[in-house]
């Protein structure tokens, strides 16, 4: 049955025609090839200007709060827009001046100057380079997470006190500490023009997103930092305020890097602390926007970390020599882009291009600007880098202290001097919690011996698991219990070992989880001494299931029957044991499903796994398309009629549900079936699907569609249309339609994405959308945020 092979958009600007070999030039074709221009998608076009939106008055306000000249944050988001843009590994990330570097440069221009900041970038992007040829990327994310975020969130802290200044018409100090001093003489005698623009910024960005009904989705289209900062910009001059605005000198008195002037040992730590707080947000963000494409229909590869490193280095170099700030990938941006359908990089490069065009071109317009609106932009910037969710997640996780450190360590101290000790207290964190295992003993009333193991099984834990397993008498019966998410090779040396021996003696232990359900050894051996790893226990509630590793097939390139005989017999050996009761169980009650589900006899799709299901929940039939042949058609083939018949009446179940699948051959087949040929067995079978060819066919409704996204291709919308029309077919059996008037029976239509890993369930239809599927909650599938 020919399979559907789903087209892969790739994630960089090529033009469909490169990458691919050219045949010679034929007989009359003479000269030399034109090269074709690559054409730029309208989604890509879309997607720059309003990224560009954005990063407009966000690139100034970030230059206002570092007290660079404001020219830098133009130059900065050019670079990164244009550089990053065409050399960056992360396709869809925007870079630019950030709000997590407005500390640290903030901090080196109070130091030295502009002219060696520029300088420092321009090493920093150096380093960014060499980190970028060693490979050193992926490395990069082993920081732990609490840190990075308690080091955003001390810089979010440190921006919004210091821009608080200038919302109430004042000038910010260099120290945290010294603005929140002088804060309270600022509030005494604020300036009521800055106040009052910095407040109509404030209240447009905090509304902006909270306009209900369909004018409000209307207006979201358009950025609400643009808003408030036009909206602000608009009242001072109607109203004519006198208050600081924009002020952009001349390009041609635009300073650039000059030779770094300072003590050595000060430079480098500033190019460290650049480098470092650059790499860590610009690889943190690429992650971050790999998780948002991964949601995407037309999903694009995962971010190539070093080269993303490399290309943020050269954009840090061509930023310092001409005058910008330090350049990283800003979150804002790149979830802006990709949240406005961007599919390449050109859209990056795009909004580079625009803000060329505009600090060229736009200067009177951007000189009308007041201060304080952009101070009121960044201090709200500022406010959301403190995320609430990342605190509950440190929280969850047990790490507060260390974001705590690391934020109290950035606004008091500084970021290298936060990081450092965000870093010591993780270190110190993770040697307590390995350190600090509780190892007891005792004898329950059955003459069970039971050790139990809080924390994690450590070489230092060792002698005292050793004293605890040796207080259990030869051949008596043991439980060891274990609570701990780590064990290291020395503590599951001394285990095994004793395990090995106390059995040997005619004792039996069993390993069990905190729950009491009992855990796999790490390696088993099959009956060819062969190791079995197993890859599919979080598909199934079996605990103890281990798959076989894949067989090589036999010289004749035919396989034997003994993956098979492996497999029964690791089933035998390690599973049998555990669900032995609950199979006894439902012989001696019989089956009571309450579910009768429907589907493809596609491999790929494992009903078990995606509804986590065991033995005696589902009563399934599969077949060839999951069709269901209406009542009086079968010719024959009863098989499917007798299934809903057997369920309905005599299991008594309480729902059906049909589901399709991403990529059905049989879809595929029946759409490229002719109507001429052979009537073959399959095609015979397939014409059960005929109707949903003719139903996605019709002009006279709309089309079934996935919630959020259009259908892939034609193959996906016939997998979706496919359903709604066997559900059709289903409600004309009469024990259906009898049990369906009772109320005792529901019908649900599903839909499986095979790549995605995604289940999406059939919504009611409305007039004018049809049938949608509806995505079924991330939490609700493996107990992870959606």
């Amino acid at each position: 049955m020919p399979a559907c092979v789903p087209t892969r958009t790739d994630d960089s600007s090529h033009t469909p025609d490169e990458g691919r070999p050219h045949s010679p030039p034929g007989p009359g074709r003479r000269g030399p090839r034109v090269p074709r221009i690559p054409r730029i998608a309208a989604a890509d076009l879309s997607a720059s200007i309003a990224v560009f939106l954005i990063a407009l008055p966000l690139s100034l306000g970030i230059a206002l709060a570092t007290g660079a000249p404001l020219q830098a944050g133009l130059v900065a988001a050019a670079a990164g827009g244009l550089v990053v843009g065409r050399l960056g590994g992360a396709p869809l990330q925007v870079s630019g001046p950030a709000a997590g570097l407005t500390v640290v440069t903030a901090d080196l221009i109070q130091k030295y100057g502009w002219r060696t900041t520029c300088a420092i970038t321009v090493l920093a992007g150096l380093a960014q380079l060499g980190l970028g040829l060693l490979r050193v990327a992926r490395s990069a994310l082993a920081v732990s997470p609490a840190i990075v975020h308690g080091m955003l969130a001390g810089i979010g802290i440190t921006i919004a006190v210091a821009q608080l200044h200038i919302v109430l018409g004042g000038s910010p100090s260099s120290s945290v500490v010294d603005n929140v001093r002088e804060l309270p003489a600022q509030l005494a005698h604020p300036q009521v023009a800055a106040l009052s623009m910095s407040a109509l910024t404030l209240a447009l960005l905090l509304a902006w997103s909270r306009i209900p009904g369909r004018a409000g989705r209307a207006l979201r289209t358009v950025p609400a930092a643009l808003v408030a900062v036009t909206a602000a910009t608009g009242t001072a001059v109607l109203a004519g305020l006198t208050l600081p605005k924009v002020d952009l000198p001349s390009w041609r008195s635009h300073a650039l890097a000059g030779l770094p002037e300072g003590p050595a040992l000060g430079l480098v730590a500033a190019v460290l602390t650049t480098t470092l707080v650059c790499s860590v947000q610009s690889l943190l963000g690429a992650v971050a926007v790999d998780k948002l494409t991964a949601r995407l229909p037309a999903q694009q590869g995962r971010s190539d970390l070093d080269r993303e490193l490399l290309g943020q280095g050269a954009a840090n170099i061509v930023s310092g020599s001409l005058g910008g700030l330090p350049v990283a990938g800003v979150a804002v941006r790149s979830s802006a882009n990709v949240q406005a359908g961007a599919l390449s990089r050109n859209s990056t490069m795009l909004h580079g291009v625009w803000v060329v065009v505009a600090a060229l071109l736009m200067v009177p317009l951007l000189e009308l600007i007041p201060l304080a609106a952009l101070a009121a932009l960044v201090m709200a910037v500022g406010i959301q880098m403190v995320s609430l969710h990342h605190i509950r997640t440190v929280t969850r996780h047990r790490e507060v202290l260390v974001y705590a450190v690391t934020t109290l360590g950035v606004v008091v101290l500084g970021v290298l001097e936060g990081v450092t000790l965000g870093v010591a207290m993780a270190v110190g964190v993770a040697l307590h919690r390995l350190t600090r295992t509780r190892i007891t003993h005792e004898v329950g009333p059955d003459g069970v011996h039971h050790v139990r193991v809080r924390g994690q099984l450590t070489f230092l834990a060792v002698p005292r698991l050793s004293r605890a397993l040796h207080l259990v008498p030869p051949g008596a019966e043991a439980v060891v219990e274990l609570d701990g998410s780590f064990m290291d090779h020395a503590a599951y040396e001394s285990l095994h070992d004793w395990q090995s021996a106390h059995t040997a003696r005619g004792g039996t232990v069993e390993l069990t989880g905190r729950t009491g359900a009992r855990l796999a050894e790490p390696h088993l051996k099959d009956g060819h001494g062969q190791t079995s790893h197993c890859h599919c226990r979080p598909w199934t509630p079996w605990r103890n299931h281990h798959c076989e590793n894949p067989e090589t097939p036999p010289p004749g390139g035919h396989p034997s029957g003994h993956q098979l005989a492996s497999g029964i017999s690791t089933f035998q050996r390690n599973t049998a044991p555990l669900v032995r009761g609950e199979l006894a169980r439902l012989a001696r009650e019989g089956q009571r499903p309450s579910q009768l589900f429907l589907t493809c006899a596609d491999s790929r799709l494992v009903t078990s796994m995606i509804t986590s299901s065991g033995p005696g929940d589902l009563f399934v039939v599969r077949n060839v398309g999951n069709l269901v042949p209406p009542p009086g058609v079968e010719s024959g083939d009863d098989s499917v009629a007798a299934a809903i018949e057997y369920a309905v009446e005599v299991l008594q179940v309480r729902s059906i549900t049909v589901c399709g699948h991403s990529g059905c051959g049989a879809m595929q087949a029946l759409m490229n079936t002719e109507p001429t040929g052979a009537r073959t067995p399959l095609k015979r079978w397939l014409r059960h699907g005929l109707p949903s060819v003719e139903r996605m066919a019709a002009k006279d409704r709309p089309w079934t569609r996935i919630a959020g996204r259009a259908p892939a291709d034609a193959v996906e919308q016939l997998c979706l249309t496919n359903v709604v029309q066997q559900l059709e077919h289903l409600r004309a059996h009469e024990a259906v339609t009898r049990a369906l008037e009772e109320g005792a029976l529901e019908l649900h239509g599903m839909y499986f994405h095979v790549g995605e890993a995604q289940a999406y369930l059939l919504t009611e239809a409305t007039p004018h959308e049809g049938e949608v599927f509806d995505r079924v909650a991330a939490a609700a599938l493996h107990d992870t945020p959606a």
